[in-house]
């Protein structure tokens, strides 16, 4: 079930998709959860560790527009991502990923590690899959916006993924307190629900066609029917569509 840009999740199937415009609005909060680990003085400390950050005193709770915590994952660097070539891209993100399983490992020891996929289309930049066990990534997205998308998306989704695995997490909202806990506490980020990537590229029809009233979006067998010879005119102009490939960048 689709709300303001997010799917809600049910068991055994994805839990968010963070995409593009909507809304940026909190949900409502939870009772309170506790991590499944084994019973060691350390495990237990840190489940309480964790279970005091997504429920803490009133009188140490943030007030609403609080500055968030430093990142806690260091910086990617925008040079050194934009000299990368497709292979090292998609290994900076893997590392990306690791770091941030690792991170989560400190208050979760179980926690398994995601399996990462680059497949999803249009305007979803990420999305945690329970059901295929791992995180789902944008490539269109990622290759366009990469520094953000390793500062942003991979923490958002990891995020996901570790408030599944609590003992309570089937009940969590997508976005609810026990995510933004973990987006604030954990990684040092403001826990924004949607993106503001550009995603005319990776549209589920990125071919762009204008006339003298609108643009017009075609999908890849339109357009190569259009390059092949195929005519097209506007049912409101009734001017003859013309390919505008978008802006490189």
């Amino acid at each position: 079930m689709r709300r303001h840009g997010l799917d809600v999740a049910f068991p055994g199937r994805h839990s968010s998709t963070l995409v593009s415009s909507g809304p940026r609005h909190g949900l409502p909060a939870k009772p309170s959860i506790r991590v499944i680990t084994p019973s060691t003085p350390g495990t237990r400390l840190r489940q309480e560790s964790l279970r005091f950050a997504m429920n803490p005193p009133a009188t140490v709770l943030k007030p609403p527009g609080a500055a968030p915590n430093r990142p806690a994952l260091p910086d990617p660097g925008t040079t050194w991502l934009s000299q990368l070539d497709e292979a090292a891209l998609h290994q900076a993100l893997l590392d990306r990923v690791e770091a941030a399983w690792r991170l989560c490992l400190e208050f979760h020891p179980d926690l398994p590690r995601p399996r990462v996929w680059c497949d999803l289309r249009g305007k979803c930049a990420g999305q945690a899959h329970y059901g295929r066990g791992g995180l789902r990534f944008n490539p269109v997205l990622y290759r366009e916006n990469r520094h953000a998308y390793l500062v942003e998306v991979v923490p958002h989704e990891m995020a996901h993924w570790l408030v599944r695995h609590l003992s309570d997490g089937h009940r969590a909202r997508p976005h609810g307190r026990e995510w933004r806990t973990v987006m604030r506490q954990l990684f040092g980020l403001e826990p924004r629900v949607t993106h503001a990537f550009d995603t005319a590229l990776a549209s589920p029809a990125p071919y762009r066609y204008v006339c003298h009233c609108r643009e017009h979006a075609f999908t890849a067998r339109r357009h190569a029917l259009a390059r092949r010879g195929r005519g097209y005119r506007c049912r409101h102009c009734a001017q003859t569509l013309v390919y505008q490939p978008f802006a490189e960048r």
